[in-house]
């Protein structure tokens, strides 16, 4: 039975668009089984971990240097536990994560608004913006000596150099997500009626939302330095003992046992943030916009 033009140019249309439906439709990779997450994720870093204490180790038993100045894997082992056991770790832990939450939510409030501001004005982002990113750059750790003039040895120098370390980054991370939306979305939301707050708030914001993302990871990255940064210098019986007070006090002991488990903590509570908040946060933006990370074998 002959086909018309008529019915072979349907089918060619309908192949045209299964074709475009097969182009927009995210092809997400095949989930791993349990042990190719293990040997991908999970190995790596226990083989890590195990070198270098190795190294360490050996480091020790050839007496590279007295053992004051590089203790054994086992004495900071047998230290972090005798902190854990008597209740300074927690303590000092609690004391740091709720300063550097604190110093980080002001700071993301902080930067939100100087980074909105200097978005909307062009002569404001001009007039300031290099200071910003030259604070950036500044290490933190040179605010403290201004901080305790102003404020004397008080939260509130600890956390003055929280924001001054944080603020910045934040700020930053949020011009640079604006700047890589499309002008078209901005038309987009004039197009539909929105107003400054609208269009920010249902259409840049989303937009510019892995930028942003991006700036506050480095925004707690240095809330965090910063916060450890004053902790180290500002010592006072009445602020408590956090993980940079600990730290400190290991190094007017000389226990380099002590200073090498405070350092233990302090990372561990860095990489625990890292992977409890902004790691499933990113997770879900990507897959929101139908992103999908492969690894490269």
């Amino acid at each position: 039975m002959p086909v018309d033009d008529t019915t072979v140019a349907a089918q060619d249309h309908r192949a045209f668009e299964a074709g475009l439906d097969a182009l927009e439709a995210p092809t997400l990779p095949p989930r791993p089984g349990p042990g190719a997450v293990c040997l991908r994720s999970v190995l790596p870093p226990i083989v890590a971990v195990v070198a270098f204490i190795a190294l360490w180790q050996l480091a020790c038993s050839t007496d590279l240097k007295p053992s004051y100045a590089l203790p054994s894997p086992l004495d900071v082992f047998r230290t972090f536990d005798q902190t854990v056991r008597d209740g300074r770790a927690w303590d000092a832990i609690s004391i740091s994560v709720s300063r550097g939450a604190l110093g980080f939510l002001a700071s993301l409030a902080v930067g939100t608004v100087l980074g909105l501001a200097m978005w909307r004005s062009r002569w404001l982002r001009a007039a300031i913006g290099p200071f910003v990113s030259g604070l950036q750059s500044l290490p933190s750790v040179a605010w403290v000596p201004a901080a305790i003039i102003w404020f004397g040895l008080s939260d509130a120098a600890i956390y003055a150099v929280v924001l001054l370390g944080a603020v910045p980054s934040v700020a930053n991370g949020l011009l640079a997500g604006f700047d890589q939306v499309p002008p078209l979305l901005d038309k987009v939301g004039r197009v539909l009626g929105l107003g400054t707050v609208g269009r920010i708030r249902h259409v840049l914001l989303p937009a510019a939302l892995p930028g942003y993302l991006a700036g506050l990871k480095q925004g707690w990255a240095f809330s965090w330095r910063s916060l450890m940064a004053a902790e180290l210098i500002t010592y006072s019986p009445a602020l408590g003992i956090g993980l940079g007070q600990q730290l400190n006090i290991g190094r007017e002991l000389n226990a380099m046992d002590l200073v090498i488990a405070s350092i233990f903590l302090i990372l561990v509570v860095g990489v625990a943030i890292e992977l409890l908040i902004f790691a499933p946060l990113e997770r879900r933006v990507l897959r929101t916009r139908g992103l999908t990370r492969r690894s490269v074998s």
